[in-house]
């Protein structure tokens, strides 16, 4: 459900989308959603990669554009071999609203993808320098995961994403992340935003990347998941794929905490369009 990340369109990525999706025709997806991170709305949030590439705004967007347009062409050039969703990935820092809204309006994406990688206009999964920064900008590190799963609550109230993307990414560079989970704050704050995402109908992205970056569990971490699966929450896999080596990587292992817990493993696709404006 999130994936299809490629050098093509990313400037952390590597290798073409075309190469990407061939891939998972290869392994044998049956239907796979392509989800390339959205352009940034202004010089301040563009990614560093891109900066020291010597990108601006324009040409991110550009390069979004043709993203869109080859990820079409390539979901009907191989509408025999896998169904393809098209859509993207949002970002959640500041002015992100109008830009997210901008871009549904004009691309009309089969779904999006709703993550949240910053706080404080910080990007959380990058350094570890970065993270202890945006934890500072909310008062600590108990702070920060409040102020995550806030900022992630808007973003959900506000477009409805089909899918929440790796739902509890900011315990990433904490090694403590357990110890969180029983912090009343937080955990009420985690609680709250899975009963929404129950009421909406939405889906959790089960993200299996978490295992490359050294973690022994995927986003979403076990208390939380166990919550979704007996709260009927959809969950499914998502290998949030950067390129043709990470396509399917660590989908066997996501689907073994899944199905510990008793989760399904009938997935259900992402509804269509549910998103709002």
């Amino acid at each position: 459900m999130h994936g299809g990340h490629s050098g093509t369109f990313c400037s952390h990525a590597v290798d073409r989308l075309e190469d990407v999706v061939r891939r998972y025709v290869d392994l044998g997806f049956e239907w796979v959603c392509l989800t390339e991170h959205m352009p940034p709305e202004s010089r301040a949030h563009v990614p560093l990669e891109d900066a020291n590439a010597g990108y601006d705004v324009r040409y991110l967007h550009d390069r979004f554009d043709r993203y869109f347009a080859e990820a079409r062409r390539l979901a009907q050039l191989h509408r025999y071999d896998l169904e393809i969703f098209v859509g993207f990935e949002t970002e959640a820092y500041t002015g992100y609203h109008a830009e997210v809204a901008s871009l549904i309006d004009r691309f009309d994406p089969d779904m999006i993808v709703g993550s949240v990688h910053h706080v404080h206009d910080v990007l959380i999964d990058g350094s570890q320098q970065d993270y202890q920064r945006a934890a500072e900008l909310s008062g600590g590190i108990e702070a920060l995961y409040c102020d995550y799963f806030d900022v992630q609550l808007e973003l959900i109230e506000r477009f409805r994403p089909a899918v929440v993307g790796h739902f509890d990414l900011i315990r990433i560079h904490d090694p403590n992340y357990m110890q969180r989970w029983d912090v009343t704050e937080i955990r009420d704050r985690a609680l709250r935003n899975l009963a929404r995402i129950k009421e909406l109908g939405l889906m959790l992205d089960l993200n299996v990347r978490a295992f490359a970056k050294g973690a022994h569990e995927p986003y979403v971490s076990a208390p939380w998941l166990r919550v979704a699966i007996e709260e009927g929450i959809s969950v499914a896999p998502g290998d949030d794929s950067h390129g043709v080596a990470s396509v399917g990587l660590h989908i066997e292992a996501g689907i073994e905490a899944l199905v510990a817990m008793g989760g399904s493993t009938r997935w259900i696709k992402p509804a269509l369009r549910t998103h709002r404006m």
